[in-house]
């Protein structure tokens, strides 16, 4: 069943009253800081830390343990151990895996409002969407992996001559997993399941920014069960991760986050021909007919743009208008951004918390100054909120041209670019001029033009008349420099299972 973050957050918030909800815990205890190697929490081999901030106080948060390359040779290895043949891990029963990710699944259930509470702490992101959304689709997406573990099999095969010909789908074997800041407890979900259903071993290296869930979620992985070495977890920079990528004993990379970094990485694997998966970033068109539901279109294109502060790669950020209901769009546009609640993301009211960190507070406020300068509309916003964090006012543009900074680079932030377009062609060009290609999406009741923009449409995900629709059966990744290969659904196994050809002689015997 299809599932929206936003429709979740939507469909609990109508059935429980703010009073009902579960409330957060706004100090919750720093538990793991360390690194988790071999099932056990260690420290740094340097002896180096780092520090995680508060990005809606900027206070810190904790000290956590800065793993480099020699942790990264330790956790390799562990992992590596955990991988040989006849170890606990690659005797264990396909169906026990699934149970060992239903148990995991339920451990995060059961550590939910904590676990939320920590996402909010550490991210920014408002607790309801860390609660309805990111662990709640967290747990689900475990457990339909966990269905894929003793069903992810090869075939008998007819074959020419006197011949027993099969495959089997093996597990590629070591696997180095970098995930990024906008969704950590999420995006290591993703990339747990299907390494984890198929029998691999993993190295996860969370971002710098935000490393507190995925720690959390290492000692689960120990609680639930699964054997040393299966899963090793080490919070650090660049570096970390440029050891994993160069490693020769790691078989695959998956990363999600900018192109800029999966550039780097695709040139790091080039030596040892690694298997990489890259999900990267995007410049998606929001495309809105004219026939559309005019008032539906604008909460979803608004939604498109600003959920989780709009730092999501696929985020609706071109908003391409059909001509004759541009300037209604435009005003209606504005006045849901006014309307949007910006503030303290523990307060169950709130639908934007502040951007992750300064670095990225400062980069969006120098594309918003980059769209006044270059004769974008401001509409609405256009600067920092508050004196405290890394908030941002909702912001809108108006008569934005495609060769503009914020038309064509990613801003990652709260920033709604609505454009202009009358002929159909034209808009396809338009749409498709951008060196991403992650999703699209389509509003409109006529099924001849949707279906023919479909066609059109150089995107891995395109939805209609709906946004941000996630289902752990579809497949999601990118065209172009948007990146390789797709999570979720059989894509998602096939990422992480290498397919041996046996070919076996039957020997003939005479009766």
């Amino acid at each position: 069943m299809l599932r929206n973050f936003t429709k979740i957050l939507q469909v609990q918030k109508a059935k429980l009253s703010a009073a009902a909800a579960p409330a957060p815990q706004t100090n919750p205890e720093i538990l793991y800081t360390g690194l988790f190697i071999n099932n056990e929490w260690v420290k740094s081999s340097d002896g180096k830390t780092f520090t995680t901030e508060n990005p809606a106080t900027e206070k810190v948060i904790a000290e956590v343990q800065q793993a480099g390359k020699a942790d990264v040779d330790k956790a390799v290895k562990a992992a590596k151990d955990a991988f040989k043949l006849g170890s606990p891990w690659r005797r264990m029963d396909a169906s026990e895996r699934g149970y060992l990710l239903n148990r995991l699944a339920d451990l995060i259930d059961r550590d939910k409002v904590y676990i939320a509470s920590l996402e909010t702490l550490d991210n920014g992101k408002p607790y309801t969407a860390s609660y309805y959304g990111d662990v709640t689709a967290s747990a689900k997406n475990l457990r339909y992996y966990a269905g894929w573990a003793d069903k992810n099999h090869g075939y008998v095969l007819p074959t020419d001559g006197n011949y027993f010909a099969y495959t089997r789908h093996e597990p590629v074997g070591v696997c180095g997993q970098i995930i990024p800041w906008n969704f950590p407890l999420l995006m290591a979900s993703w990339k747990l399941g299907p390494a984890l259903a198929t029998g691999n071993t993993i190295i996860l290296k969370p971002a710098e920014q935000t490393p507190l869930t995925a720690l959390y979620l290492a000692q689960l992985v120990k609680e639930a069960g699964f054997p040393e070495g299966v899963v090793n977890v080490l919070p650090g920079f660049g570096d970390a991760g440029a050891a994993l990528v160069q490693h020769p004993d790691v078989d695959k990379i998956a990363f999600t986050g900018s192109t800029e970094v999966g550039k780097s990485i695709q040139r790091g694997v080039a030596d040892t021909i690694k298997r990489v998966t890259l999900e990267l970033g995007g410049k998606s068109p929001n495309i809105i007919l004219a026939d559309a539901d005019l008032e539906y279109a604008v909460d979803k294109a608004h939604m498109a743009v600003f959920y989780n502060m709009g730092q999501c790669c696929c985020a609706g950020s071109r908003t391409f208008v059909e001509e004759s209901i541009y300037d209604k769009f435009v005003e209606m546009s504005a006045e849901r951004a006014k309307k949007r609640v910006v503030g303290d993301p523990f307060n169950l009211a709130t639908e934007q918390g502040p951007q992750v960190d300064k670095e990225q507070h400062q980069q969006i406020l120098r594309l918003i100054e980059s769209g006044k300068s270059q004769g974008a509309k401001l509409v609405t916003g256009g600067g920092r909120a508050g004196s405290v964090g890394h908030f941002i006012q909702p912001t809108v543009f108006s008569d934005v041209k495609d060769e503009m900074d914020i038309a064509r680079y990613e801003i990652f932030g709260p920033v709604q670019q609505i454009m202009k377009f009358s002929k159909m062609d034209e808009l396809i060009q338009r749409a498709n001029d951008t060196h991403y290609g992650l999703a699209a999406a389509i509003f409109s009741k006529d099924l001849d033009k949707t279906n023919y923009l479909i066609q059109g449409l150089r995107a891995g995900t395109i939805w209609v008349n709906d946004y941000n629709v996630f289902g752990n059966q579809v497949p999601f990744g990118g065209y172009k420099q948007s990146g390789l290969g797709r999570e979720n659904g059989p894509y998602g196994i096939n990422n992480y299972t290498e397919v041996k050809a046996v070919v076996v002689k039957v020997t003939e015997k005479n009766s």
